[in-house]
């Protein structure tokens, strides 16, 4: 499991450039007219992990295995797009079936790249898209709340909830802010919200698009959308789609010189998928052993029986228990034998909740 991020913006801010750079490949056509990419394309990368190299090589595996990162380049979007403009409905659609939304918002000046709009405003940008995507949220919301409030007056439980919940996100878009600021106060709540698939309730990563000049520091219009991140909860990186499809193209033992001279420690990729994992509260755990080493994603308040359930469904309906060793501890002990020896090998049941960095053999019987 990793997790499956949108790329999307107004036309010609680089998202294209960005997905060719990230995933290491020209499967997106970046060119200087709107629409370039009319079908999502579709990239998966490995996302970096030291930690599990590092245990890798004191298991002696024989594979290596990151979890992945799926970036979906998503057509460009245009005022209107609510109502169908441009490549609207398409859009709409797209966006739908991704975790999170990377918003990536043109930071730099230049005479040779266009502007839909004709100017350098990444908040007004960054407007442009929410609005429309608020104006699809808040129609689709405004047909379906009444009748579930119906339904709720009538003794439906389900209806009750979804009414709830999602007439408080109808409220915020009507005050035109984003259904992610909406509030579940339970479980419940929180699931019928997710099952809306509602456009604004996915978490937000803005990426601020710079030259390679500001790539280190960044510039005024970054400024401005870390600003913006901020106040509303969301985050936000500075990278350089440039610098970002340079480094895609040269060997991988220059890469840390090039950063370096740039007064960069790591990749746009890096700061891209880190930014994620704190958004979608992911954590990583790891299965070791002399075949592979892996790194496998949950979130946050996972319990072992979950975790188990990520590597096969199986693991999860017939858990007995899981033999954990953190991270530190496995380094420091040499691996799996010299953990069990130090009594720094735990044997976790079904309540335990699974912790970043965590190496687990999970013990079940079908």
């Amino acid at each position: 499991m990793g997790f499956r991020c949108g790329i999307v913006g107004l036309p010609n801010v680089g998202k294209s450039t960005l997905f060719n750079a990230l995933t290491e490949t020209a499967a997106a056509q970046a060119a200087n007219y709107p629409f370039c990419t009319i079908e999502p394309n579709v990239g998966r990368v490995a996302v970096p992990e030291p930690r599990l190299h590092r245990i890798a090589t004191i298991a002696k595996s024989a594979q290596v295995i990151e979890t992945q990162l799926e970036f979906v380049d998503i057509a460009g979007l245009v005022r209107g797009a609510s109502t169908g403009e441009g490549l609207g409905n398409q859009f709409l659609g797209n966006i739908r079936e991704v975790d999170a939304i990377i918003h990536v918002l043109r930071c730099f000046e230049s005479g040779d790249v266009t502007h839909v709009e004709g100017r350098v405003d990444p908040i007004a940008d960054a407007e442009t898209v929410e609005t429309e995507l608020m104006l699809a949220d808040l129609e689709s919301l405004e047909k379906r709340v009444p009748n579930l409030v119906k339904k709720a007056q009538q003794g439906d439980k389900e209806a009750k909830v979804q009414a709830s919940v999602l007439g408080q996100a109808l409220e915020l878009l009507r005050a035109a802010k984003p259904a992610r600021l909406t509030r579940p106060k339970d479980d419940e709540e929180k699931l019928a919200l997710a099952q809306a698939q509602l456009l604004t309730a996915k978490p937000v990563l803005y990426v601020c698009n710079v030259d390679e000049g500001d790539a280190a520091a960044g510039n005024a219009h970054s400024a401005l959308v870390f600003g913006k991140a901020a106040a509303e909860g969301a985050k936000a990186v500075i990278i350089s789609a440039a610098v970002e499809a340079e480094i895609a193209t040269m060997p991988a033992e220059d890469r840390a010189d090039f950063l370096a001279d740039l007064g960069l420690e790591e990749t746009g990729l890096a700061q891209i998928i880190r930014a994620g994992y704190a958004l979608l509260h992911l954590i990583t755990f790891f299965t070791a052993g002399p075949k592979e080493s892996r790194a496998w994603t949950v979130e946050v308040g996972a319990r072992a029986p979950e975790a188990a359930g990520v590597i096969h469904t199986d693991f999860e309906r017939g858990f007995i228990r899981a033999e954990t060793i953190a991270y530190d501890d496995y380094l420091a002990s040499g691996g799996e034998a010299g953990a069990r020896e130090a009594g720094k090998l735990r044997s976790e049941g079904k309540d335990y909740l699974v912790r970043d960095g965590d190496v687990m053999l999970f013990r079940f019987n079908v």
